[in-house]
């Protein structure tokens, strides 16, 4: 089992500038600003052969008011988690009552503490840990998240105690991203969905800054779980970290599997919702539009949606659609099958033969228009990518298929295979069968052709020769 690290400490200390360096990535959001982190943000280690799991956190004592309690919360839950805690503290600020009032928690927690002196970079190593030695938690660690500066010894210490070889990730996990505008109960689906509150949830719309991780488990079958911040229109994207937020979560859509499209029934199907559908299908990711709130309306309003749904998102490569309340968990058993399938049809391997058939039937329901009065001949076709499914057709001025065409194929391709909610690509290529064509005169293989005349002066050489004897 791979070991937990855990990075506590108050605000702006350089947490996620370490998480970013131990699971070499940007996954962590990362400002000058106090209190960008808000929720657990989980990444994948590895050093000399052993890994680990990192989690970032929020800094204590540095929000009040709606989000404090939570955010101190999230950091009692990955102290919890955790085989081994990170305290992190300010070399250049000294030490601080709020890093005492950590301390005295981390002592009664019982929990493997090791004091971390970030931004150490520019002093001597015992001269930046001398003062941290009062908190009472062992020998500081003098390091620098920034440059990189005393974390290999540190990661040395804190796995000491661990084998190598634990970290064999899992093959083919399934990634599903939460997707939407803001306030729609993407982070309140994903702690059901986790069985524990794990994100902040808040009426305030932009609570979720970072895209969350969440490795889970459910009904025997592992996942990874991604929890986005609300995508807004670009006239109201005015804080810098707000735009970098936006950003984290095209890039996490790009991850994914699967996106679950969560929209709110209280509010019409907007142009923000058909924008980020819009996105999620370019980016060729298979989809689940799950409806929230649904609870909260009549029967009318309901068919209404419904018709909103068909009329607004017609460009949707038929998707399952689910309605259900978060708040309530009503119909919440119904979205982790949909995004299942949603899978599958990502992730499908069709046999060429199966698929070629499938060509021929759609041919001879409807051929190709002509392209200057020259019929297109479509032979074969084979399967070249998942994620999404990519078809190559090949035939005689098969690149010259106009658009609606092709969109024809990839809609029969979709109900043969029985795909959902995802985007089939169809890729036409002028060439001929490679298979079944005629051998090649300029082929590396072939034996050169000898001309008639030479043939007959070659005959003519060896009658005379056998005249001769």
């Amino acid at each position: 089992m791979l070991p937990v690290l855990a990075l506590v400490g108050r605000p702006n200390v350089g947490k996620s500038t370490l998480f970013n360096r131990l699971t070499r990535s940007r996954d962590a959001l990362v400002d000058d600003q106090p209190g960008v982190t808000r929720d657990r943000l989980y990444g994948r280690g590895r050093v000399g052969g052993k890994g680990f799991l990192v989690v970032d956190t929020g800094g204590l004592a540095g929000e009040a008011g709606v989000f404090g309690a939570q955010v101190r919360r999230q950091v009692e839950l990955a102290i919890d988690e955790a085989q081994a805690v990170l305290f992190m503290v300010d070399a250049v600020q000294g030490l601080l009552a709020p890093d005492r009032d950590i301390g005295a928690q981390l002592r009664n927690s019982g929990a493997k503490v090791f004091v971390l002196v970030n931004k150490s970079e520019r002093l001597e190593a015992e001269v930046a840990a001398t003062e941290f030695h009062e908190l009472g938690l062992g020998a500081p660690l003098a390091v620098s998240a920034k440059t990189g500066e005393g974390v290999s010894e540190l990661l040395e210490r804190v796995l000491d105690d661990y084998a190598a070889g634990e970290d064999a990730p899992p093959v083919g996990m399934p990634v599903f991203t939460l997707a939407g505008r803001p306030n729609v109960g993407k982070s309140t689906l994903a702690n059901q969905l986790a069985g524990a509150a794990r994100m902040v949830v808040s009426e305030i719309p932009g609570t979720t800054r970072d895209s969350v991780r969440m490795p889970l488990r459910v009904d025997g079958q592992d996942f990874m779980l991604i929890d986005t911040a609300g995508v807004r229109r670009k006239s109201r994207v005015d804080e810098t970290l707000e735009k970098f937020s936006v950003l984290k979560t095209l890039q996490a859509i790009g991850e994914a599997n699967v996106v679950l499209l969560m929209l709110d029934a209280t509010c019409e199907i907007g142009a923000q919702d058909a924008t980020i559908a819009g996105m999620i299908e370019q980016l060729g990711r298979s989809m689940v539009v799950v409806v929230n709130k649904w609870e909260r309306l009549a029967s009318e309003q309901r068919r209404k949606i419904k018709h909103e749904l068909q009329r607004k998102l017609p460009f949707l490569p038929n998707p399952e659609m689910v309605f259900i309340s978060a708040l309530r968990g009503a119909n919440l058993a119904a979205v982790l099958p949909a995004a299942r399938r949603a899978y599958e049809s990502a992730m499908i391997s069709i046999a060429t033969s199966n698929l070629n058939r499938v060509l021929a039937q759609a041919v001879a329901q409807t051929s190709p228009p002509l392209q200057n009065q020259r019929a297109v001949r479509l032979k074969f076709a084979h399967q070249a990518g998942k994620n999404p499914p990519v078809i190559v057709v090949h035939g005689n001025l098969a690149e010259k298929l106009p658009t609606s065409y092709r969109r024809y194929l990839a809609n029969y391709f979709s109900r043969a295979y029985r795909l959902t909610g995802t985007p089939l690509r169809i890729i036409p290529r002028s060439a001929d069968n490679p298979f079944h064509g005629r051998k090649s005169s300029t082929s590396p293989f072939a034996k050169p052709a000898q001309s008639g005349r030479r043939v007959s002066r070659l005959r003519s050489k060896s009658n005379y020769k056998s005249q001769s004897k």
